[in-house]
């Protein structure tokens, strides 16, 4: 494609994969052994991610080495493009670190975990209901963890896939609008960062706002 202009169809297509790709990451889900039934939430992305993000990191340059035209419409594409990849990036390498903390949590010997404020190892299972508290010390037994320490370690496991699925569902809606946006006619006049914040890419805004709210 060396040369050769890009229809904006074209371009939002390249979106529109790239959204694609990432929502298997979000949806994918495996089969977890009962001795790490607490890494359930988690495994599916943990295993998926890095694939999808080679995947894409490879298109990216593959587009760059076509050396596409300069024209708004293809810079806007890239910048979407890459901004995509680098929050994705980003996020899951929050991910693996959590899963790696949680996994070093559970490895530890029982005698030798020490509960942090507010977090004990064992705990009082009176509030659940009888086949809650069954479920409970069977899947912990099962992993070879306190009930106490079992439910934190699942609970931290369920937080860091919440906010994992939060930042791919954020990634796709950025990429979904800038998509809608290229087959927009009047994106054709878009330069930028020369004419407002409302000229970038739904991702690049989001991503400056977050660096803005982080300050």
């Amino acid at each position: 494609m060396t040369g050769i202009t890009p229809t904006h169809a074209e371009l939002a297509e390249w979106l529109v994969e790239a959204t694609e790709a990432i929502s298997g990451i979000a949806t994918a889900r495996f089969t977890t052994p009962l001795s790490r039934s607490y890494l359930h939430p988690v495994l599916g992305p943990l295993i998926t991610g890095p694939q999808v993000v080679t995947t894409l990191a490879d298109r990216m340059e593959d587009l760059l080495d076509e050396e596409l035209p300069t024209t708004p419409a293809t810079l806007f594409t890239l910048a979407s493009y890459a901004s995509a990849l680098g929050w994705l990036t980003e996020s899951l390498s929050d991910l693996t670190q959590t899963v790696n903390s949680l996994a070093a949590r559970a490895g530890l010997p029982v005698d030798a975990t020490a509960a942090s404020p507010g977090e004990p190892d064992e705990l009082d299972l009176s509030a659940y209901a009888a086949q809650a508290r069954e479920s409970i010390t069977t899947l912990a037994a099962e992993a070879d963890l306190p009930p106490g320490l079992y439910l934190q370690i699942l609970g931290r496991s369920l937080l860091a896939s919440a906010a994992f699925t939060e930042a791919c569902a954020e990634i796709m809606g950025a990429l979904t609008e800038d998509a809608c946006r290229l087959l927009d006619e009047e994106l054709s006049s878009v330069r930028l960062g020369g004419e407002g914040p409302d000229s970038l890419p739904t991702l690049v805004r989001s991503l400056l706002a977050r660096m803005e709210t982080s300050e």
